[in-house]
């Protein structure tokens, strides 16, 4: 049996559907959590909304890459795995590269080597357990990450703002140090992304324009994608 016929079978959509119904359901009750929450520290209803409007427009242009990503994934281990994977995890180079070790070690080399039934289920579990290893770590460690932040900062709310913008400024530049060392279209889709960044931020500030504050963000990933792109 051609093992795209098992990676695109019902059951295989049953599963994958399930588990994005319990993310679902898990984002619901984040969501409602952090809403409650809003009104018992006293945030207003137009602050929890402006909030959320950022933050849905801040993901539409990492949602445009993942599903660039889910395109490249679905026509090697199918539709419902590509789906569910990049539901949960949303990082196609780990998904990728997961999925190519379960199959080399079958000696099939993904997108050279024809796909066997077994290389696809080693793929699959490669992807899944490769993950296993963050949930276990976030799992246990999440609870005890404010006492760490306290320490740190030894009680001073003006450390802990600048250890928090640190830590993100330290997990951007870990991302996006990779792309401007590899001197390709990736550095110049990095580049011209924080250009246009550094131009629309002071805009933004200085007249105050919250929408564009809002789209600051998303102008710079279509921008250096596009920049990339032409050049």
């Amino acid at each position: 049996m051609d093992y795209l016929k098992i990676a695109n079978s019902f059951p295989m959509w049953l599963a994958a559907g399930l588990a994005i119904t319990l993310a679902l359901f898990q984002a619901i009750i984040f969501a409602k959590k952090s809403y409650s929450t809003g009104k018992e520290i006293g945030l207003t209803d137009n602050q929890m909304k402006s909030a959320m409007k950022s933050s849905f427009i801040t993901s539409l242009g990492p949602s445009v890459v993942i599903l660039t990503g889910l395109l490249s994934l679905l026509v090697t281990v199918g539709g419902p795995m590509a789906w569910m994977r990049l539901s949960f995890i949303g990082s196609v180079m780990f998904e990728m590269m997961a999925a190519g070790f379960g199959t080399e070690a079958v000696g099939v080399k993904m997108g050279i080597d024809p796909m066997t039934n077994i290389a696809f289920a080693n793929a699959v579990w490669t992807m899944i357990l490769g993950s296993i290893g963050w949930i276990v770590f976030a799992t246990l460690t999440a609870d005890k990450m404010e006492k760490v932040q306290t320490k740190f900062s030894k009680g001073d709310k003006g450390m802990l703002s600048i250890i928090s913008v640190a830590a993100m400024l330290g997990s951007f530049g870990s991302l996006v140090s990779g792309h401007l060392l590899a001197m390709n279209k990736n550095t110049m889709a990095a580049l011209a992304g924080g250009a246009i960044m550094l131009i629309l931020s002071p805009i933004a500030d200085k007249k105050n324009i919250k929408w564009l504050k809002e789209w600051a963000l998303t102008f710079a990933l279509f921008g250096g994608m596009l920049i990339a792109a032409i050049i």
